[in-house]
């Protein structure tokens, strides 16, 4: 399982060319990839504030995106929501949607596809491209 961070997982639905190398790989070889549901909240702030147009309604485009058979939408958990709160200890510098996915793919021990800077000084492990 691979976890995909917002925009990865909006690229990889409308313009995979824009996904790193290590990511394309990732997904290709990926049985299931993860989205967390704060990553539908995000996309759906960023098309109602116009920061990102989608070619259908935001509803119709997360249903659509989260119909893939390899697409697992991962709902936050109460573990999940402390381990991202305890992430300020750590130094992570993110905000809480970026501390929520992170704080899922390290719980479910996989790999995070992101081109957040942030995430990959913090956790070179966990982050690829």
């Amino acid at each position: 399982m691979v976890f995909l961070d917002t925009h990865a997982w909006l690229w990889w639905v409308s313009a995979p060319e824009k996904l790193g190398a290590g990511g394309r790989d990732a997904l290709d070889r990926a049985e299931r990839v993860a989205i967390c549901t704060i990553s539908c909240w995000e996309i759906a702030m960023l098309s109602v504030r116009g920061r990102i147009a989608l070619d259908r309604e935001v509803h119709a485009w997360i249903e659509q995106a989260l119909a893939n058979p390899r697409v697992e939408a991962v709902r936050l958990t109460s573990d999940v929501a402390v381990r991202a709160a305890l992430l300020d200890r750590d130094g992570f510098d993110g905000d809480p949607a970026d501390r929520m996915i992170y704080a899922s793919a390290r719980a479910a021990g996989a790999r995070l596809v992101t081109r957040d800077a942030r995430i990959a000084a913090f956790d070179p492990r966990t982050a690829l491209w």
